[in-house]
C-alpha cells in the first residue's frame, strides 16, 4: 500500500452502498452532529480532504458553508458532482471538486482555510505523517481541524462481538485488517495522533467516540428506530468508557494563533 489512499470505480460503488447502511448511516450523521457544535454558525471555507463522494460536504453546503473536496479517486468525484447537481439550487452554501492526493493539499487547494476535514483516510495509509502535515499546513492559524480515524485501541470489539474469536484476539495486537470494503486498513493510537499534531501546533479540544453499540451489526439498513440510535450514540460517544471502545474516534483540533 502506498502513501496514498485505495480508489477505483468499485470502491466508490462499494462506499455509496456502505453509506446507506446503519452503520455508514450513523457515522455520518454523527460526524455531522458534531461539527455543528463545533463550527460558527457563519459561513466557513471549508476543505475536506478525502471528501469521497460528498456526503459530509453536502451536508456542510447545507448549512450555508462553502466546500471543496478534494479526493485522489475519479469515480468518488464523479458521483460527487452528481449528488450535488440533484441539490445544489436548493443549497445555500456551494461545492467545488478537485482531483489529487490530500498530501499535496498545501499545492492544490492552497492554505487559509477555516475548516480542513479528514474523514476516514488516516486508516489507508502506511505512513500518516505526510498528510498530517498537509493538513496541518492547509488550516489557518486559529481555524478548525477535523480528523476521523479507526481506533487502534478498539481494533478487537466487531470480530469478538461477531463471535469471530481467532480474529479478535489477533487484533489485541495487530493494528492491519481487511475491511468489508475490500480495503487493508489500519488503527490509529488517538494519543499518538494528537502528539504528530501537537509538533505542527495543532491542538485536540474534544474527541468522539464512533459507533459505540452498532458497529458489529454489519450490513443492516437503517431502519424506523434511527433516530433513537443516533441519539444513544452520540451520548454514548461524548463520554467515556463507551467512546474509548467505539470502532472510530473524531477529533476536533485548533491550530495555535
Amino acid at each position: 500500500m502506498t502513501n496514498s489512499w485505495t480508489t477505483g470505480g468499485d470502491l466508490a460503488a462499494s462506499y455509496t452502498e456502505h453509506s446507506k447502511d446503519l452503520r455508514g448511516a450513523l457515522r455520518h450523521a454523527l460526524v455531522t452532529r458534531a461539527l455543528a457544535h463545533h463550527l460558527p454558525a457563519r459561513p466557513q471555507r471549508i476543505l475536506d480532504i478525502g471528501g469521497g463522494s460528498g456526503i459530509q460536504a453536502r451536508a456542510l453546503a447545507a448549512r450555508g458553508h462553502h466546500l471543496t473536496v478534494l479526493d485522489p479517486d475519479p469515480a468518488m468525484l464523479t458521483r460527487a458532482e452528481h449528488a450535488w447537481a440533484a441539490r445544489s439550487e436548493d443549497t445555500p452554501g456551494t461545492l467545488r471538486l478537485l482531483h489529487g492526493r490530500g498530501e499535496d493539499a498545501p499545492r492544490l487547494a492552497g492554505t487559509g482555510w477555516d475548516a480542513v476535514l479528514c474523514h476516514g483516510v488516516l486508516m489507508y495509509l502506511e505512513d500518516p505523517a505526510p498528510l498530517v502535515e498537509a493538513l496541518a499546513a492547509c488550516t489557518r492559524p486559529g481555524g478548525t481541524l477535523s480528523i476521523l480515524a479507526k481506533s487502534a485501541e478498539a481494533m478487537a470489539m466487531r470480530p469478538a462481538l461477531e463471535r469471530r474469536w481467532a480474529d479478535a484476539r489477533r487484533a489485541l495486537t495487530d493494528r492491519t485488517e481487511t475491511g468489508r470494503l475490500g480495503a487493508v486498513s489500519r488503527g490509529t493510537p488517538r494519543a499518538a495522533l494528537q502528539d504528530w499534531l501537537a509538533e505542527h501546533r495543532v491542538n485536540v479540544t474534544a474527541w468522539y467516540g464512533v459507533r459505540c453499540f452498532t458497529d458489529h451489526l454489519g450490513e443492516e439498513p437503517a431502519g424506523a428506530d434511527f433516530a433513537e440510535i443516533l441519539d444513544l450514540e452520540w451520548e454514548a460517544g461524548c463520554r467515556s468508557p463507551y467512546r474509548d471502545i467505539a470502532r472510530l474516534f473524531h477529533l476536533i483540533a485548533h491550530r495555535e494563533q
